[in-house]
């Protein structure tokens, strides 16, 4: 009977995930869903799910291919029927609230865009000190004292004594009763990323751009986070100068003004440079712009920073074009002709229709 009821919930399990990905583009684009953390639970609403089963009818009524009729006629009703009838008091169709975490809705995002495990680049490790047990000993602090062994050292000592009536049993510990959990510590090696977001704030990235990359980037977050035991974020902005910025005003800063993509890559080099070496830490770098670029050189600037420097360290360089009226859209045309490597891709992002295919363009590398 057990077995049975697990089969069941991992059926529904899989229909109500089915469900979901039918609509995953519009679940996954909810603005309300940014800031979540992995196991944060939220409401999705899903069309009422109905279990398929057989449903037996009466013996008389016969069945298919039996019985009178003629070829042609219409199983379960006659033709020209459609529409016909009054209004009824049967209930309709009800929307139901699945609750999921954040996590499993990444899940199922991955899933569905196929997205592979990510890799950390070669053996790019944090060593952190782990507390092992191994022993027993006499002294110690006592919140690692052992009930279970003290315990046994008293009855043992109260048994060689005489003193132990089973009858009325009554262990009392004394001093020379008490053992305490021994511990060491091993290294142990752990898996740590760094995210460096950098976003153009000039004038022509308006609001709708700049949600299109708060959602993006949340997804981004989620997803790898999974594949690391520890994830750092650090956010960029923008115009003619790049400044370090919290999260909240990396999404909600808007300046006007030129445009020197060069400031940014600076500034993430520097960072990189001066807090993550790239022999213990994976690195990723996502920018999103809407193309502009200052001239003077700026785009040439880019390209070697990008060659020399961050390229070389980062596991994964996403650059993500968000369409913008107001944007030449240049820039993106000038990465791919000049530049290819393996870790460096490129997604134009022209509305939040885009932001599934472009996640999946960033992370289907398992990088």
């Amino acid at each position: 009977m057990v077995r049975r009821i697990e089969r069941d919930r991992r059926r529904f399990e899989e229909i109500v995930r089915g469900r979901i990905k039918q609509d995953l583009k519009r679940h996954i684009t909810r603005g309300e869903l940014i800031g979540r953390k992995g196991n944060e639970i939220v409401s999705i609403p899903v069309p009422q799910i109905e279990l398929p089963h057989f449903r037996y009818g009466r013996r008389e009524t016969g069945g298919v291919g039996q019985g009178e009729g003629e070829i042609g006629q219409p199983i379960g009703g006659s033709q020209g029927d459609e529409g016909a009838g009054q209004a009824g008091d049967a209930p309709g169709q009800h929307i139901r609230e699945v609750e999921l975490t954040i996590q499993e809705m990444a899940e199922i995002m991955g899933e569905e865009l196929e997205l592979p495990r990510i890799q950390p680049k070669g053996s790019k490790s944090l060593t952190t000190p782990k507390n092992r047990y191994t022993g027993i000993k006499r002294a110690g602090p006592e919140s690692l004292r052992s009930f279970k062994r003290t315990y046994k050292e008293a009855l043992k000592r109260q048994i060689a004594s005489g003193v132990y009536d089973p009858r009325r049993p009554r262990i009392v510990p004394v001093r020379e009763d008490l053992r305490y959990r021994s511990y060491q510590q091993d290294p142990v090696a752990v898996a740590n990323a760094v995210i460096v977001y950098m976003m153009d704030v000039s004038g022509s990235m308006g609001n709708e751009q700049k949600e299109i990359v708060r959602v993006e980037s949340f997804w981004i977050d989620t997803w790898i986070r999974a594949h690391y035991d520890g994830l750092v974020t650090r956010y960029i902005i923008h115009d003619a100068q790049a400044h370090e910025v919290d999260r909240e005003t990396f999404y909600t800063t808007r300046e006007s003004g030129g445009t020197r993509i060069s400031s940014a890559y600076q500034l993430a080099t520097d960072m990189l440079a001066q807090d993550y070496p790239t022999d213990e830490w994976n690195v990723y770098l996502f920018h999103f712009s809407d193309g502009d670029n200052w001239g003077g050189g700026d785009d040439e600037r880019c390209f070697q920073l990008l060659q020399e420097r961050l390229l070389p360290a980062a596991n994964l360089f996403g650059y993500g074009q968000v369409e913008s009226r107001y944007g030449s859209g240049q820039f993106l045309h000038s990465l791919e002709s000049h530049l290819s490597a393996e870790n460096l891709v490129l997604s134009r992002i022209e509305d939040r229709d885009a932001i599934l295919p472009s996640i999946k363009a960033f992370l289907g590398k398992g990088k």
